[in-house]
């Protein structure tokens, strides 16, 4: 009995949710387990007046010291109302399995894939030779493979376009471009849920169509009996600004360190030191930078003040930029066995490398994040355990949400690696085509399509009251100018840019992370000089306004 009480009192402890960059999502009602923390300031700095004899005035000293108590309480406060309660993990019960493990272990409740799958591992020798794919042959995924068409085949030429309110479909925005040369037309409609894009042998037609055939040609669903012409003069700046909203070049991805014998959250984030292997992992990885001054994308990171440590792993890949959130090298933090200071990064990215060091296996749910959706497990093979060039080889294996699609490029068979540049390029690959993939899933879908039918709507709205006001309508032309679109190409143009900054988020919130917000209207704004924001992370799923710049580009 003394044993049992001991395994189960041996691992009580808070664990935390992932809610945003920099700040804590104020929760309601019981989900927030304290008073609000307004009040709870007013209580600090304003106590209760009790029927005593006056107190003598402190010193100076004292009030200082009083002010930074005060300042360390509220910190502490929001730090808190990020924790919360959850089952204690089955250590003791996977330490007494006993045997080989693999380097993934499902979830008890389910909910992740493995690959490969565990049965598959149990015949798998760590050093068996084998050569894999070659490094040419991992393709990169597109966000939106379609998204250059208005930009390549359109904006080049002669071409007009046409916008709608469908009385089901919403706003519409069709582009028509003849292609004379070809004997064709090339057309692109525009709806909240997707773009259609076709190419239509001018041999089809008696006479040129109208927008309102090619939109029906496109999408049977379309009743809109009208479309009203674009003139003005800006509308293809922000139509690509639109159509390109998906599309980013720039990456982050967590880092974390698993050692032997470690289980927890609070274990893996709460390594400090970096072994050997490890460093020389991450030298496979990227380059180890200095974060001051550093000009390349910075993935949230404090390139000022060092508020995010001195160092990161920063790498470019083919057109890519990317920065590694490693765990050992973002701020300790004494005394918080959470590590709330690294989890701020870590748990607000989709997709984590971890590097194990030892036979220990890493449980695909024990990160508590509703952000992340993808592991990418590295095992290093035990000393020893060398290639005839001396260079350590390296076990993967991959978990994802069950939502996840399946992405490339395939594991080799088996699932070792020994050359380091080859590692090199399928790790990076992976990693990209896991955040993509992960977009898919059906909480980030679900934002998506809300960001997308709110850009739309915008879009839409602006360029019909622009054309009005070249046409020279009286009533649109008392509406303010958007000037900030001139500067499309660099920033993309007033609203434009803060869609962009919502969509191309790598931290999403979903709807337990908060209450709804009102929309108080969608209208231009200046665009941020600093692109790449200090937030991370979207707004909740249930607020309406995207147009939060809260993401860097």
């Amino acid at each position: 009995m003394e044993e049992e009480k001991n395994e189960n009192t041996f691992f009580p402890r808070k664990r935390s949710f992932t809610f945003g960059a920099y700040e804590s999502v104020k929760l309601s009602g019981d989900e927030a387990g304290a008073e609000p923390t307004e009040d709870y300031t007013m209580d600090i700095l304003d106590p209760p007046v009790y029927d005593s004899k006056p107190v003598l005035s402190a010193s100076n000293s004292q009030k200082e010291t009083e002010l930074f108590e005060i300042i360390e309480k509220l910190q502490g406060s929001r730090l808190d109302e990020q924790r919360c309660e959850f089952p204690l993990p089955l250590k003791s019960q996977l330490l007494t399995i006993g045997g080989e493990q693999p380097i993934i272990l499902p979830s008890k409740l389910g909910g992740y894939w493995i690959d490969p799958p565990v049965e598959m591992l149990a015949d798998v020798s760590p050093t068996s030779s084998h050569h894999g794919l070659q490094a040419d042959s991992y393709e990169l995924m597109e966000r939106d493979g379609e998204a250059k068409i208005y930009h390549d085949f359109f904006r080049s030429q002669y071409h007009h376009s046409f916008t709608a309110i469908d009385p089901t479909l919403g706003p519409l925005v069709v582009s028509v471009c003849l292609e004379e040369e070809e004997n064709r037309m090339r057309v692109i409609l525009r709806m909240k849920e997707c773009s259609r894009h076709r190419v239509f042998s001018l041999s089809l037609f008696h006479s040129i169509p109208s927008a309102v055939e090619l939109a029906k040609m496109l999408c049977d669903r379309v009743t809109v009996s009208k479309f009203e012409a674009v003139t003005y003069l800006k509308a293809p700046v922000l139509i690509s600004a639109f159509d390109e909203h998906r599309m980013s070049y720039n990456f982050k991805f967590g880092v974390l360190y698993q050692k032997e014998n470690q289980l927890t959250e609070e274990d893996i984030l709460g390594n400090d030191e970096e072994s050997e292997a490890f460093t020389e992992f991450l030298s496979i990885l990227g380059d180890t930078v200095q974060l001051q001054g550093f000009t390349g994308f910075r993935g949230g990171l404090d390139v000022c003040h060092g508020q995010t440590g001195s160092e990161a792993v920063f790498a470019s890949f083919h057109g890519r930029e990317v920065m590694f959130h490693v765990v050992t090298k973002l701020p300790f933090t004494e005394g918080d066995p959470q590590q709330l200071q690294r989890k701020r990064h870590i748990g607000n990215d989709i997709v984590a490398l971890v590097f194990q060091e030892g036979l220990t296996p890493f449980l695909a749910d024990v990160i508590k994040s509703h952000f992340l959706h993808c592991f990418i497990v590295v095992r290093r093979v035990p000393s020893g355990k060398t290639d005839d060039t001396g260079q350590a080889a390296y076990q993967i294996s991959v978990t994802a949400r069950e939502d996840v699609p399946p992405f490339g490029p395939i594991l080799p068979d088996p699932p070792v690696f020994t050359d380091h540049s080859l590692l090199r390029e399928f790790l990076l690959t992976k990693l990209i085509n896991a955040e993509i993939s992960c977009y898919k899933a059906e909480q980030f879908s679900r934002l998506e399509l809300r960001t997308r039918s709110s850009l739309l709507e915008s879009l839409q709205a602006e360029l019909s009251t622009r054309s009005h006001c070249m046409l020279g309508d009286p009533s649109a032309s008392s509406l303010p100018t958007t000037e900030n679109v001139r500067g499309a190409s660099e920033s993309s143009g007033g609203f434009i840019e803060n869609f962009k900054r919502a969509i191309r988020v790598r931290s999403h919130s979903f709807e337990t992370l908060g209450v709804p917000r009102k929309i108080s209207g969608i209208s231009p704004q200046k665009p941020k000089t600093d692109k790449d924001a200090e937030s991370d992370c979207l707004a909740p799923a249930e607020v309406k306004d995207p147009t939060s710049p809260q993401e860097e580009t």
